[in-house]
């Protein structure tokens, strides 16, 4: 297997390279372990504070945010500046409020909607398939292509 830094992008890039590679080239199946952190508890009834203190989190977020990473990483490699940097996550700010605008208004998709780009035959043609169903955590709430219910 292979244990990579999950919160740095250009070594996620860079080790799923080498395992597309190395599985692509008949060795069979690799086990990947990426190694992230999570800010936050896993639900609302979870702070995350119960098992680690903040200035743990804190300390973390200040020396191992993926976006802080890759922001001073393009900084130092001297492919924009601070400013430039700004902007572009200003235009990204406007353009995510304007497609969730858009999205808020528009009315909600029908349930076939649910089966489409799913699943595909490859990767070059637009070539999809529809999975049989799809499983809800309640059973009795899954959702069939062919429009049935479940027994």
């Amino acid at each position: 297997g292979i244990r990579i830094d999950g919160m740095n992008v250009l070594a996620v890039t860079e080790g799923m390279k080498f395992v597309k590679e190395y599985c692509g080239s008949g060795n069979g199946p690799m086990y990947v372990e990426m190694m992230t952190y999570r800010y936050h508890g896993h639900s609302m009834s979870d702070p995350g504070t119960t098992y680690r203190n903040r200035e743990e989190i804190a300390f973390t977020r200040s020396t191992r945010d993926p976006l802080e990473f890759i922001k001073k990483t393009i900084m130092d490699a001297g492919f924009a500046e601070a400013e430039d940097l700004k902007e572009i996550e200003k235009r990204i700010r406007k353009s995510v409020q304007k497609e969730v605008l858009e999205a808020k208004e528009s009315p909600r998709p029908g349930m076939e909607e649910l089966f489409k780009h799913v699943m595909a035959k490859d990767l070059v043609s637009e070539d999809s398939e529809f999975p049989p169903h799809i499983r809800m955590p309640n059973h009795a709430n899954s959702f069939w292509a062919s429009g049935a219910k479940s027994d």
